[in-house]
């Protein structure tokens, strides 16, 4: 019997996570992606906090196609990330494929000054 889309996607996760883990000195900056949305999180796992977010439903997010959206979402999270004081993260693609809007918001997060 096969996976399915989500339990190959889940596989895939948990495989990642057990390398992937955000310090206080090198947080993750995970990334969730809805049909229509896109979310980032910056995360510290030792003690369980949210450092930063962003998502394509804020204001001030250029629309656009869904690559632009997510391109605008990884500026607006490093932009962020760096008021913080937050330099460098380790990259935590969730599961999906690092291609499209994943792909674009990497490149806009290290764009605007995140290292990764």
């Amino acid at each position: 019997m096969s996976l399915t889309k989500s339990e190959r996607r889940q596989r895939i996760k948990f495989r990642i996570r057990k390398v992937v883990t955000g310090t206080t000195a090198k947080p993750r900056l995970s990334v969730f992606r809805s049909n229509k949305e896109i979310y980032a999180q910056i995360i510290d796992d030792v003690n369980g906090v949210t450092l930063a977010s962003a998502s394509s439903r804020e204001a001030g997010i250029t629309r656009g196609t869904n690559i632009e959206t997510a391109a605008s979402v990884g500026k607006l999270i490093a932009e962020k990330a760096l008021k913080a004081g937050i330099e460098n993260v380790s990259f935590d693609r969730n599961g999906y494929l690092y291609h499209g809007r994943v792909q674009s918001l990497a490149n806009g997060a290290r764009e605007a000054g995140l290292k990764f």
